[in-house]
């Protein structure tokens, strides 16, 4: 299934890494359709999703470095798409701030 952020990335002028990339289609091919939000909501909650998934798993190994970086596409992907829309762009990064730093405070207690 190929989903709008999948699109967006595909048609995303600059392209990462082929291993960077595989594992940005396969994470957005296996997400569900966010209905009807915006593709820069739909990337950021991904690149969320997958760092909870990170902190959550204790992994600091080298074989959590691709999840990290793509992680971190994810996020900058998603700021990149809402630049599209500027008048959105402050109002998701604090959504943004709040939940990352929420991820990683959840973490460290």
């Amino acid at each position: 299934m190929t989903t709008p952020a999948r699109q967006w990335v595909a048609a995303h002028g600059e392209q990462p890494p082929v291993a960077l990339r595989g594992r940005l289609d396969a994470l957005l091919t296996t997400r569900e359709s966010a209905g009807d939000a915006p593709v820069s909501a739909a990337l950021l909650s991904a690149g969320e999703e997958l760092l909870a998934k990170i902190l959550g798993s204790g992994s600091t190994q080298r074989d959590a470095a691709l999840d990290l970086l793509t992680a971190d596409a994810l996020v900058t992907y998603a700021f990149e798409a809402a630049a599209a829309d500027p008048a959105t762009l402050d109002a998701q990064a604090s959504v943004a701030m709040r939940t990352i730093s929420a991820l990683v405070d959840a973490r460290t207690r």
